[in-house]
């Protein structure tokens, strides 16, 4: 039950009251709401025959013995209290008129129990009067029914109060219960007002009016409603989304009372806490491992309340990583797995050679299979990840490892006096190469650098034999290539053996012939044309003869070796070979072209105008 400050008409008609022995009053029982203030009433006397210059007292909390060292609760010589009193207890009575009226502010639990006044007129003039005053710190919690009485004296029979509530509006209607006799042989009038708090109802000003019939007397009294109801998060914020590297402010504010403990957490771990109505929890630069959940835990002796919300980092891919078969035989089936990770999830791309393979929309991971791999499958991948923040790849190889293939541009060709023998195998991983000749029971690797260079690019290796003196009869090469996963052979086919009878001629040779072919139509036309004056009658016997040719006409001197290193430069470009195979010997060198021809080598132009030459005998 809760009962309001005894009102002061209680006063006026006591206060003639006067004794001449050590006695005192005070109410018995007394309530107040936690939180606000309580007044306790109280009067005290003493003996007439004492007349001290000057009236002390002291309050004592829950023993009247000074012996027992209990808390002070107000003393009027030193103002020394107790700790749990500092600030708190105030005199509202005047001692000198023997008033000890007690008043108790920012009421809290520990400070209910039992109240104890001691006189000090000086000397031994000292009493500790047994009458005491029990407060009863009465908790309003929300949603809990309470009852409020509003209590005054009615000890005149002929002046009964009359008892009225004010600003008890929504509240509830009040009850009337009369008069009562207390304990002490007094009476009392009582109204009770029984409500169900609210927090709305927190801080409410309550007041109880004591009115007299025909009479302008009244008397009131107030007190505040202090409601207790346990927190409730009135302030978050939404789903947040922020850029990686940038500030994000996190509030979080409830309504309660008393003031609410308010805790920042993420996964369990306190990031902050502090007892407010409000929180804010600041991060700098976050992070994508600030991602994530976080709640805000509002928490008093009444209750508790929780929220969460989400941050959500926003950044750009990460450099993919690939799992996955690297190398594989041919024929087999490979699963190459691409992950990232991003926010929001990105766009996977795999390709090879500015080819799409695979992709992938708005997902972490990619998955490329090549059921059946083969080796145009060897070679450089990439994988793209790519969002509206940013874009980042990774090369990776797949290797495909086969038996060799020996490709159909291998053969061989004659250079001058020399045979050059070509093998190009395609293989993975390197293979063994070697130059067999049937016919001579001859076999020549590739460690013979004397006779085979070899040059390895990407899958092609290209091995060259070269063979001196052999122009005039090549032999049959066959070329073998082996490697862990098997042996190919190939006879090489001769390429070009008109080029040998050139070879052989060289550059005079073309020249006589086509002088040859020159006398020849020259000789047709004049056979026509003695035909055609023959047969004409304009024509005199007296004409020329016809002119003879000879086929038998050889023309020496001209060096056939500049030919020759025309024609091996010629099968060089065919080759495609990058540099000079090793231990070609050559016996005629590019610094003859610059020496002066020798006295034969004019014979040609001589012979050839005199050949040329049209006679009619």
């Amino acid at each position: 039950m809760i009962f309001l400050t005894a009102l002061p008409l209680f006063w006026i008609m006591i206060s003639a009251s006067r004794g001449g022995h050590w006695g005192a009053w005070m109410p018995s029982s007394i309530s107040a709401f936690e939180g606000t203030c309580v007044s306790i009433p109280c009067r005290f006397d003493f003996p007439d025959e004492l007349r001290p210059a000057v009236v002390h007292g002291v309050w004592y909390f829950n023993s009247p013995y000074p012996k027992n060292y209990p808390p002070v609760v107000f003393k009027s010589r030193t103002q020394v209290v107790h700790e749990s009193f500092q600030g708190r207890s105030r005199l509202l009575g005047d001692l000198g008129l023997r008033n000890c009226t007690l008043l108790l502010s920012n009421l809290s639990p520990e400070l209910g129990g039992k109240y104890y006044f001691r006189g000090d007129l000086g000397g031994y003039n000292q009493y500790t009067f047994s009458e005491h005053s029990v407060l009863d710190i009465i908790k309003v919690v929300a949603g809990t029914e309470v009852e409020v009485s509003c209590t005054v004296p009615d000890n005149c029979p002929e002046l009964h109060p009359e008892l009225s509530w004010r600003g008890h509006e929504g509240l509830g209607e009040p009850a009337v219960l009369g008069r009562l006799r207390e304990d002490e042989g007094t009476w009392v009038q009582v109204s009770l007002l029984h409500f169900v708090p609210t927090r709305e109802a927190n801080g409410y000003r309550l007041g109880c009016q004591a009115s007299f019939p025909n009479t302008t007397l009244q008397f009131e009294g107030y007190a505040s409603l202090d409601v207790k109801y346990p927190p409730v998060i009135v302030e978050m914020n939404s789903s947040v989304e922020a850029i990686e590297g940038s500030h994000v402010s996190l509030l979080c504010g409830a309504d309660s009372n008393p003031p609410p403990l308010l805790t920042w957490m993420r996964d369990g771990t306190v990031l902050r806490e502090a007892v407010t109505e409000s929180l804010s929890l600041e991060l700098d630069e976050v992070t994508p491992a600030e991602d994530g959940v976080y709640a805000c835990l509002a928490e008093n002796a009444y209750g508790q309340d929780n929220r969460t919300v989400g941050l959500s980092v926003m950044y750009a891919p990460w450099k993919p990583t690939v799992n996955g078969t690297v190398v594989a035989v041919e024929g087999e089936t490979v699963s190459i797995l691409c992950s990232t990770q991003s926010n929001p999830d990105p766009i996977l791309t795999i390709f090879k050679e500015k080819q799409i393979l695979a992709t992938v929309i708005y997902e972490s991971e990619l998955q490329l299979e090549l059921p059946a791999v083969m080796p145009e499958d060897d070679g450089e991948y990439w994988c793209v990840a790519e969002n509206q923040y940013g874009q980042r790849a990774t090369a990776f190889n797949l290797s495909v490892e086969f038996a060799p293939v020996i490709l159909l541009e291998s053969h061989c060709a004659a250079a001058r006096d020399t045979v050059q023998c070509l093998c190009v195998v395609k293989a993975n991983p390197e293979p063994s190469v070697a130059f067999e000749l049937p016919s001579r029971n001859v076999t020549v690797n590739e460690t013979e650098r004397e006779f085979v260079y070899s040059e390895r690019n990407g899958l092609l290796l290209t091995s060259i034999l070269t063979l001196r003196g052999q122009a005039q009869a090549p032999p049959r090469v066959t070329c073998s290539s082996h490697n862990l996963y098997g042996t190919k052979s190939l006879e090489l086919p001769f390429q070009g053996t008109h080029r040998l009878m050139w070879a052989k001629i060289g550059p005079v040779g073309a020249v006589v012939a086509f002088a040859i072919l020159i006398a020849i139509v020259c000789y047709i036309t004049q056979t026509r044309r003695k035909k055609n004056v023959t047969e004409s009658p304009s024509f005199s016997a007296g004409d020329d003869p016809p002119v003879l040719f000879s086929s038998d006409f050889r023309i020496s001197g001209v060096p056939e070796k500049y030919e020759s290193e025309r024609r091996l430069g010629s099968e060089r470009r065919l080759l495609g070979l990058r540099g000079e195979p090793p231990e070609l010997d050559l016996s005629y060198s590019h610094s003859d072209l610059g020496k002066r021809p020798t006295k034969d080598s004019y014979t040609l132009t001589e012979e050839l105008a005199e050949y040329a030459e049209i006679r009619v005998k």
